[in-house]
């Protein structure tokens, strides 16, 4: 299965419901970047602007967050009803309390790497967990080259979903995905895309998701 997830970093900040309600008819989740200028270099929402954000979504959210204070704040979001909430491994002290924490309140849950992480380093967490989210440029900002040397993570990742957890762990990738990038990122074996700029910087943001999807799907 396939599923696009818009990110609105790129959208207009200043008129979001619009902006989301262009894309909410294709799209399966919407991706909510949440970065605290700690972790990044960059600061977007903040936890009472997420807890808006979500509340008034017609779509499941799907929360990515680039925090440095996971441990303490990622359930806050499922809390909030975000459907799924990914943390950063490397941000992380206690990983296996913030999983639990997060999984109390019925959210998927979904961790997140660096491109210099390795993926070895999941391996502990795997069984407890719903989404690996491969970060296909530095988070931070939007709008970044792909980096197709990740790939090779995503495959690994991918022979490691399909041997041992297979349906039940989505392979999501973030970062310079568009209709360029998708097919090679589908092709090493993520299954759910953000794409930021792609969508929201097309004449058609909705038509944009529909072709996103049929180029993941020609593999």
């Amino acid at each position: 299965m396939i599923r696009i997830c818009p990110s609105i970093l790129n959208a207009d900040r200043n008129n979001l419901a619009s902006e989301i309600s262009r894309i909410s008819a294709q799209s399966d989740l919407l991706h909510l970047d949440v970065m605290d200028n700690i972790f990044v270099p960059n600061q977007t929402f903040t936890l009472e602007e997420s807890r808006k954000i979500i509340s008034e979504t017609p779509i499941p959210v799907d929360a990515h967050l680039m925090i440095a204070d996971p441990d303490q704040s990622a359930h806050l979001y499922a809390e909030a009803g975000a459907a799924s909430v990914t943390f950063h491994l490397e941000a992380s002290i206690k990983p296996v309390e913030t999983i639990a924490k997060i999984a109390a309140y019925g959210a998927r849950v979904g961790i997140a790497l660096k491109p210099g992480t390795p993926f070895h380093l999941i391996a502990p967490f795997m069984s407890d967990i719903d989404m690996v989210l491969i970060m296909t440029v530095e988070p931070g900002f939007g709008g970044q080259s792909f980096m197709r040397n990740m790939m090779a993570k995503v495959e690994e990742a991918r022979k490691e979903i399909d041997t041992n957890y297979y349906g039940k762990i989505w392979l999501q990738v973030d970062g310079g995905i568009s209709l360029e990038t998708i097919q090679t990122a589908s092709a090493a074996g993520a299954d759910t895309f953000v794409a930021g700029s792609a969508v929201f910087k097309a004449d058609e943001p909705g038509e944009m998701v529909n072709l996103l999807r049929a180029a993941a799907a020609v593999n």
